[in-house]
């Protein structure tokens, strides 16, 4: 069970980071405008991260008799 939600919240990551688009114009204002983009996306990751680490140790605290 640990390796399947391992490999899901892996999956829900790499689906996130294939929402960026690289910018037409090769211009320092068109990164400036994917800033939200990546900002959201940090704190998703993180909130992801968080929510796979504590699901990890989740999984370590329970004995199956």
């Amino acid at each position: 069970m640990e390796a399947f939600s391992d490999g899901v919240l892996a999956i829900i990551i790499t689906i996130m980071v294939l929402e960026f688009k690289v910018p037409d114009e090769h211009t320092w204002s068109s990164l400036v405008d994917l800033v939200p983009k990546f900002l959201s996306y940090a704190v998703s990751f993180i909130y992801v991260g968080i929510y796979w680490n504590n699901h990890h140790h989740l999984l370590h605290t329970v004995h199956i008799q």
